[in-house]
């Protein structure tokens, strides 16, 4: 058996997620494999993944020869918890930490324990996924048509304009307010993740693909 826990940063990622991965889940916890979501720890969310997500990694990993920990966190705002404002350096910080928690716990040569632990994260927040699901999206709004007026691929916004803040915009022009807990898993919810992976491209299909590979074999 294979246990993958995915650490995200909030409890909105979190439902949202398993409500967009369920066939996923559901599909590889018949071969062995249980895909396990959670938010992070308390503070800070992102700096808690960042930094304490590492740590915990190393203690699972080292008390389970087949468990797998993913870091799973938004690339939006920049620099916290540690310089940073692309996907690779906020990849490299993390492992970064990753490899020095290693190194004082005395286990800095173990490849096996390396191996399984992988960073990857939400260009440049969930929202993307929200901004790319536009059919589910027009939906939850009540509307037939949305006009895109933002970056396409949907990856490729910025930090002075990252999704969350086009989606809470699209909602408040339909005098509705966006809450990241309830709307997020109800729109990804009635998505396809495998849709999804073609118009994210950047960073959602390569975690989609890590998860498609994982075997008991």
């Amino acid at each position: 058996m294979i246990v993958v826990h995915i650490y995200v940063e909030g409890a909105s990622d979190k439902y949202a997620m398993e409500n967009l991965l369920k066939p996923l889940i559901e599909r590889k916890q018949k071969e062995n494999v249980y895909i396990r979501f959670h938010d992070s720890p308390e503070g800070d969310k992102k700096k808690s993944v960042l930094l304490k997500i590492p740590h915990k990694a190393v203690n699972i990993l080292r008390n389970n020869s087949s468990a797998i920990v993913i870091a799973l966190p938004d690339l939006y705002p920049k620099n916290k918890g540690f310089n940073h404002e692309t996907v690779t350096e906020l990849e490299q910080g993390i492992c970064k930490v990753f490899s020095n928690k290693l190194k004082t716990a005395g286990i800095h040569y173990d490849e096996k324990i390396r191996e399984r632990f992988k960073v990857f994260c939400f260009k440049y927040e969930l929202e993307s996924l929200i901004l790319a699901s536009k059919e589910s999206l027009e939906k939850r709004l009540g509307v037939t048509s949305l006009k895109i007026e933002w970056r396409l691929p949907v990856e490729d916004q910025n930090h002075e304009n990252p999704p969350k803040k086009i989606v809470e915009k699209l909602f408040k022009l339909q005098n509705m307010r966006y809450t990241e807990t309830i709307d997020a898993p109800i729109i990804l919810g009635s998505s396809h993740y495998q849709e999804l992976t073609k118009s994210c491209r950047q960073c959602f299909k390569p975690f989609i693909d890590y998860l498609e590979q994982i075997s008991q074999a």
